[in-house]
């Protein structure tokens, strides 16, 4: 018997990878919530579709496999943008499934009744309607490949009333998957060569197109001896084992990138889509690699393009350039980055007073060899980025691109989904966590042993940093939290409330320890800075203002509180 266009759709992408869809039933969706009930994909019921957009990301992102997510029409595919937008900007690559009203209703002002192609081909790598069954294998082929091969969010847009319908045809189209070798000519390889020979202090700034590219940047890294920074996208990829290593640069880097960046005479650019200008060197000859020409130039101008894989171009420019012997610039980098990592590493003295690094590191220190980070945007980001160690196993995600808040537990419920041998800490802000509260009841309705640890500062912590380094007052940024740990025992989760420094390191233990999800509530220094690699005049200016500002209003405690988090150690 010939199979409808639900049936081909499951049987399409669960033949290019997929293995779960992430969404809410309901009216336009369920022949195709039947077809997959029906399969061996998985359906994972959330309670947001929002919360189903970053799960599948986490899933897509961490498996490099196809993850799915389904929305009814109008509210139930809208609900899915920020998730989704997340999932495509992070390079994820997921396959949408948005309904549409029947075909008889479509344009007629009919209830539920909105177009998701012009919204969702802002941020997707394909985005087209299936207006005949016959199209429905093509399509769905189609979107599965421009998905995988450009790491993005695909979406497929199908009327209610088509999931029923047969093909006439039904040609055997199938998802084929590429890893070309893609490389500059030699000709095109000179300048580059060129300005590497003359030697000085060369440096690396690698992105996240080094992900599969780790042993030959390390190659090049050792023939220049060249000192090797990394955008936080490419933190999993660089930092394990690095002796090369000096950090990120940007405001949440250390010392170390920031002067391997900005101080050198040759920075080579590898993969790299680091936004901020601020940051770049003044002077230096600026070599770029990437695989994307829109990319080259694009964040600053740059001498030389190369355009090709970071793989196969700096395969092809070690065999080539000349070795580089001296290593005083390399040491002087490395020497200040751990300089500021130790800096960075607040330990209190204050029982009552746990400072977020310390939590963080307590984390690191305590967390499987192999286990999955997320993190919120904002400082537990920072937090992530400069204390949980890459070691080559594990693995972290946060929203680096899109930069929204609540992506870190609705990201670790899809990889805890993909991987549910392995440990997912999901690092939440406040903020974050309580935006989309709602999905921790899918914690315990679909038994995810996901690791929830909140960082309770009560405030939007980083608006606050924000407004305090603009020297305004911080407004509307209070948080009036309950208690968390509580809270999760309220909905048959495990959890747990930390207030003083001394529980810490037990209360992570116990909390890792258990066998299902676990929610570990820890009150953190609400005046933490995320202190940048260089403070400029401006900044020291316009905090001195907001400590005025606060005296004035009768807020010198919260002056006091803030010189001794970050300036009396």
């Amino acid at each position: 018997m010939s199979q409808n266009v639900a049936e081909i759709i499951v049987e399409t992408l669960s033949s290019a990878g997929a293995k779960r869809c992430y969404g809410v039933v309901g009216d336009t969706i369920n022949h195709f919530t039947d077809a997959v009930r029906r399969s061996d994909l998985e359906w994972v019921h959330v309670r947001h579709e929002e919360v189903g957009g970053f799960a599948a990301g986490g899933e897509a992102y961490m498996t490099r496999e196809l993850a799915l997510c389904a929305g009814t029409c109008g509210p139930g595919t809208l609900h899915f943008v920020n998730g989704l937008f997340e999932a495509h900007r992070s390079g994820s690559p997921v396959v949408l499934i948005a309904s549409q009203v029947g075909t008889a209703d479509t344009g007629v002002g009919f209830p539920q009744d909105v177009d998701p192609k012009p919204i969702y081909e802002q941020y997707s790598v394909f985005c087209e309607t299936i207006i005949n069954p016959d199209q429905v294998r093509r399509l769905t082929t189609l979107a599965a490949q421009a998905a995988l091969a450009k790491n993005g969010v695909a979406v497929l847009i199908v009327h209610g009333d088509l999931f029923t319908q047969k093909p006439s045809q039904d040609l055997p189209y199938r998802t084929h998957r590429f890893d070309p070798i893609t490389r500059p000519s030699a000709e095109e390889l000179v300048p580059a060569i060129k300005a590497l020979n003359a030697g000085g202090k060369i440096s690396i700034f690698a992105g996240a197109g080094c992900e599969h590219a780790r042993n030959e940047v390390m190659v090049l890294a050792a023939k220049l001896n060249a000192p090797v920074a990394w955008t936080s996208r490419a933190k999993d990829f660089i930092e394990p084992d690095n002796p090369f290593e000096v950090g990120m640069t940007g405001v949440f880097g250390l010392a170390g990138g920031y002067h391997a960046v900005a101080d050198c005479d040759t920075l080579l650019l590898l993969g790299c889509n680091f936004a901020w200008t601020q940051f770049y060197p003044d002077k230096a000859t600026i070599i770029q690699v990437d695989i994307d020409p829109q990319q080259i130039g694009k964040r600053h101008p740059v001498d030389i393009g190369l355009l090709g894989s970071v793989r196969d171009t700096c395969a092809a420019l070690a065999q080539i350039v000349d070795e580089q012997h001296d290593t005083a610039w390399l040491e002087r980098c490395r020497k200040s980055y751990h300089k500021a990592l130790e800096h960075d590493a607040h330990e209190s003295g204050d029982d009552a007073l746990i400072h977020p690094q310390e939590l963080t590191l307590a984390l690191n220190d305590a967390a499987h060899d192999d286990a999955f980070f997320t993190a919120d945007g904002g400082s537990p980001m920072v937090w992530m980025l400069r204390h949980i160690r890459a070691n080559g196993k594990r693995r972290t995600l946060s929203s680096l691109v899109h930069g929204t808040m609540a992506n870190a537990y609705p990201q670790a419920i899809g990889i805890q989904k993909a991987f549910p041998e392995r440990q997912v800490i999901a690092m939440c802000g406040d903020g974050g966590m309580t935006m989309l509260m709602g999905d921790l009841l899918t914690l315990k309705q679909e038994q995810i042993p996901l690791k929830i640890v909140v960082f309770n500062n009560s405030s939007l912590g980083f608006v606050e940093l924000e407004q305090k380094v603009d020297g305004l007052l911080d407004s509307y940024t209070d948080l009036d939290n309950p208690d968390f740990g509580l809270l999760a025992q309220s909905i048959g989760l495990w959890g747990r409330r930390v207030e003083r420094e001394h529980e810490l390191k037990h209360a992570i233990a116990e909390w890792l320890s258990q066998p299902g999800p676990a929610l570990l509530d820890v009150k953190v220094n609400r005046m933490e800075l995320v202190m940048p690699p260089k403070i400029e005049p401006g900044q020291v200016t316009s905090t001195a203002l907001y400590s005025g500002k606060a005296v004035l209003d009768g807020r010198m405690s919260d002056v006091v509180d803030l010189v001794k988090s970050n300036f009396w150690k």
